[in-house]
C-alpha cells in the first residue's frame, strides 16, 4: 500500500538523485539532433549502470533512435508509442509497469513519451493525466523516466502543464529540480477537470435503468456505429466498452446512467459518454494491473484495452461521473 508521501511523489530533496525510488524527469529538446544527443545520453548511462533500458516513443522517433545508439540498440527495447500510447489509459500498466514487473529487483531506465506535436487535444489532455499519475503509480519501484517534450512543436499550456507533472526538468544541458511540480492528484484532476462540451446537436441519447436494458443497449451503439462507418470489426469492441461501463453505472450507483453519441469531425472519431451520480475516487482505476482477489477493476482495464481514447475526468466529488469513449472511424 502506498504511504501518503508515495502518493505525492519524489520529494524536491530526492529528485535529483538518479539511484533511488523513482525519478521522473521532463526533457525539453529542441531539434532532432538536441532530442538524439539527450535521449541517447541518458540510455548510455543506464547501460554503464547494467539496468534495463526501454524506449517507447512515437514510431517518428525510433529510426532516430536506433540510428544514433548504433550497435548500442541491441540493449534497448523498442515500443512503438504511437501505437501502445494510442491511448494513454493504457500506458501505465502495457508498458511502464509491465517493463518494472519484467525485471524484479533491478532499477530500470526507461524513456517515456506518450506526447507529440500533431496529438489532438483531447489525447494530450489524457496523456498530462497520465504523466501526472505516474507519480503516484511506479512511486514505490525503481526507475529512472524521462518523458521529452518538444519546445517549439508543442504548444504553451501543454509545456506549461508538463513542468507541473515533473519533479525534473531537463532543458540545455540543466538539469534541475522543477519549481512549478505539483501534487500529483491535484495535476491529474486539473488535466481533465472538465471536458468540451457535446456539439449543440447531441447526436443520439438514451437513458438505461437496469441490466436487462443492456443488450438493447449494445444493439443502439452497434446501429449507430455502422452507420457512422466505423470499421465492422471494430464495433463489438465499441460495444463491449460500453456494456463495461453501463454495467459499472448500474451496479456502482444503483441508478440510472446516461449514454450519448456523436461524431467528432475534428478527430474523425465516433463518441460514446456514459454519465452516472457516482463518484470514482480511485484515480488509477484501469490503468493498474487489478488486486488479484479484488472484484473492481477489470472492467476499465478492459475499456481502456479496447478504445482509442478514454477520458475520465477525477477530482469532481459531488458532480457525478463521466466516461467518454472515442473510436476513430478510421
Amino acid at each position: 500500500m502506498l504511504t501518503d508521501d508515495a502518493r505525492r511523489g519524489p520529494s524536491p530533496d530526492a529528485a535529483l538523485a538518479r539511484d533511488t525510488g523513482l525519478m521522473h524527469e521532463a526533457l525539453f529538446y529542441r531539434d532532432a539532433d538536441d532530442y538524439a544527443m539527450a535521449v541517447t545520453t541518458f540510455l548510455r548511462e543506464g547501460f554503464e549502470l547494467a539496468q534495463p533500458s526501454l524506449a517507447a516513443v512515437p514510431h517518428l522517433h525510433l529510426d532516430l533512435l536506433r540510428s544514433a545508439l548504433g550497435s548500442d540498440a541491441e540493449c534497448v527495447k523498442f515500443i512503438d508509442m504511437t501505437e501502445a500510447g494510442r491511448n494513454p489509459g493504457r500506458i501505465i500498466r502495457t508498458v511502464l509497469h509491465a517493463f518494472v514487473r519484467d525485471h524484479p529487483e533491478r532499477r530500470v531506465r526507461i524513456v517515456d513519451e506518450p506526447i507529440w506535436p500533431g496529438r489532438s487535444a483531447a489525447e494530450c489532455r489524457a496523456a498530462l493525466q497520465h504523466e501526472a499519475l505516474i507519480n503516484i503509480a511506479l512511486a514505490d519501484y525503481e526507475a529512472t523516466i524521462l518523458c521529452p517534450y518538444d519546445r517549439h512543436g508543442l504548444d504553451t499550456s501543454t509545456l506549461a502543464q508538463s513542468r507541473q507533472a515533473h519533479p525534473v526538468l531537463i532543458e540545455q544541458d540543466r538539469r534541475e529540480i522543477s519549481a512549478d511540480y505539483r501534487d500529483p492528484r491535484a495535476v491529474a484532476d486539473a488535466s481533465l477537470r472538465t471536458l468540451p462540451d457535446p456539439p449543440d446537436w447531441w447526436g443520439d441519447m438514451r437513458v438505461f435503468s437496469s441490466l436487462t436494458e443492456l443488450r438493447a443497449l449494445r444493439l443502439f451503439v452497434q446501429d449507430l456505429a455502422l452507420r457512422a462507418g466505423l470499421p465492422a470489426h471494430r464495433v463489438p469492441d465499441l460495444c463491449l466498452a460500453v456494456n463495461e461501463v453501463a454495467t459499472n453505472t448500474l451496479e456502482h450507483t444503483h441508478a440510472s446512467g446516461v449514454l450519448s453519441v456523436w461524431q467528432d469531425p475534428d478527430t474523425d472519431s465516433l463518441i460514446c459518454e456514459i454519465t452516472d451520480s457516482g463518484q470514482l475516487h480511485d484515480r488509477l482505476v484501469g490503468r493498474m494491473p487489478p488486486d488479484e482477489a479484488g472484484p473492481h477493476g477489470r472492467g476499465l482495464m478492459l475499456v481502456n484495452s479496447l478504445c482509442d481514447l478514454v477520458e475520465i475526468p477525477t477530482g469532481q466529488i459531488g458532480t457525478g461521473t463521466t466516461v467518454r469513449l472515442h473510436m476513430r472511424l478510421r
